[in-house]
């Protein structure tokens, strides 16, 4: 990776050095191996919980030992998900990076920038000998983008500062000062698999190609759910003609809007040149709805193999729920400054058929925790009264906005002064890290915020060059005006 337009160099030299590294969420033993040896080699004060974050503290500069201190935290795991005709090892291979006009991108899977670039911020602070700050932790959090394991395992009293900056935002010149929360539902059908019946056709229907992104920040962009496409068509199937389905496979991610899938299924051999021509009216249909934000969606229907097949009404039932399921924005929020902020959501994130069951996974989010109850127990019913087994998971809790922050107050002054404006103080859809932070913490001030990322979850994953300096200047000014 060339370093010679990518500024700070300090900080992409970093930030090249950590996407040598594989740290798939969950298996962040590397990155943990790293870190804690960076730590050590600087002589600094480096310590690892019993949940396996990283905390490694540096002095003040003279001058600036009676300064509170200041907790710098980002998320040592990254989103892994590539091209499906990408040769790639999440657990063994090096990310490529190149440069794309002002944007840095990867070769065929995410980038690791969010959040790998808050780490590499934060390791370029530790490197240096000519940046003037107060005390200083740096917290690198393990499995934020899972199930956020690292920040609900942390025990009170492993951070000290007063103040924290999260570095996992993704609009330079935005504030975030308050999050939602989230939980995921788990949609369980069970069956015994049998024989199609005789003179059954069987065809496999899948897409590739659409946006997709990360089902908090962007589910209010009327982007296209792989899902969701595949249900509605094997609903329409399902109304004309005895559907037999063998699997229904998309997703991975509970937090990313899935990009493509397959389902394989059986019909009747008199009815499939009906149901292709159905499938060439039912692209047309929804390349059209989606002309705007998925222009590179690609429909496929083929014949395939014979296998056995889920039992009819099992089928039928899981077409059902995936049809009637909530997917998208449920609520904005009703502040009238806030009005423009998603309040409550789901995502149909992931389904999964083996030689047993069919699991569907899709995640809820809202800042008000009592439509995020009522979120999940909407999506429930529905798979509910399918007849699956459901279970909801106990989640993160929303961070709630303090309109008394000193740091903010620091934050936004920081920025006026470098940039000759405000920044935008805003609320986020998507969880952070500071909403757990905030339960075992609750005098902790927070802010968060970083450079531009888009298309974030996805292989379209990309970092505004630009963005970085402007965050660093911002980190380096808020450090130098921290009061005592």
């Amino acid at each position: 990776m060339s370093n010679v337009e990518l500024k700070p160099a300090r900080v992409f030299e970093q930030f090249a050095k950590i996407n040598q590294i594989p740290r798939p969420s969950k298996h962040e033993e590397l990155m943990s191996e790293y870190l804690t040896n960076f730590g050590k080699e600087h002589g600094l004060d480096t310590q690892v919980d019993a949940t396996g974050n990283v905390l490694i503290r540096k002095p003040a500069t003279p001058g600036y030992e009676n300064r509170k201190t200041v907790i710098l935290q980002s998320h040592m795991d990254m989103v892994c998900d590539k091209l499906v005709d990408v040769d790639f090892d999440f657990h063994k291979d090096a990310i490529q990076t190149y440069v794309d006009g002002e944007w840095l991108r990867a070769k065929g899977t995410t980038l690791g920038a969010d959040d790998g670039i808050g780490c590499a911020i934060e390791l370029a602070l530790l490197d240096s000998d000519d940046i003037e700050h107060g005390p200083i932790e740096c917290v690198f959090t393990r499995d934020e983008e899972t199930q956020l394991t690292g920040a609900i395992g942390m025990k009170s009293g492993f951070m000290t500062g007063q103040y924290l900056i999260n570095l996992d935002s993704e609009d330079e010149g935005q504030l975030f000062v308050s999050c939602a929360g989230g939980r995921s539902t788990v949609a369980t059908f069970d069956f015994v698999r049998e024989e199609a019946p005789a003179g059954y056709f069987f065809m496999e229907a899948s897409v590739k190609g659409l946006v997709g992104g990360h089902s908090g920040d962007d589910i209010n962009k009327k982007r296209a759910n792989a899902i969701k496409l595949l249900a509605r068509f094997l609903y329409n199937v399902q109304a004309k003609t005895d559907l037999r389905i063998a699997s229904f496979n998309s997703g991975k991610l509970h937090n990313a809007i899935p990009r493509d899938g397959k389902v394989v299924f059986a019909i009747p051999a008199a009815d499939k040149e009906t149901i292709k021509a159905d499938f060439n009216v039912f692209v047309a249909q929804v390349e059209d709805e989606y002309h705007v934000t998925d222009t590179t969606m690609k429909f496929s229907l083929a014949s395939t193999e014979a296998t056995q097949v889920i039992p009819a009404q099992v089928g039928i039932n899981i077409v059902l729920a995936l049809q009637a399921v909530d997917n998208g924005v449920f609520a904005m929020c009703q502040d009238e400054a806030l009005d423009w902020l998603v309040e409550t959501s789901s995502n149909v994130a992931a389904v999964k058929t083996t030689d047993t069951q069919v699991e569907v996974l899709s995640s809820q989010r809202s800042n008000v925790m009592s439509n995020l109850d009522n979120m999940c127990n909407t999506v429930a019913a529905a798979y509910r009264l399918a007849g699956a087994k459901v279970m909801t998971t106990d989640g993160y809790p929303a961070w709630k906005m303090n309109p008394n922050s000193k740091l903010v107050d620091i934050t936004v002054a920081a920025y006026r002064k470098l940039f000759g404006k405000d920044p935008k103080v805003l609320g986020i859809h998507a969880g952070l890290e500071c909403g757990l932070f905030s339960e075992r913490y609750p005098e902790l001030d927070m802010v968060s915020f970083g450079p531009t990322l888009r298309y974030v979850h996805t292989p379209d994953e990309r970092l505004l060059i630009p963005t970085v300096q402007m965050v660093w200047d911002h980190l380096l000014e808020i450090l130098k005006n921290i009061p005592e």
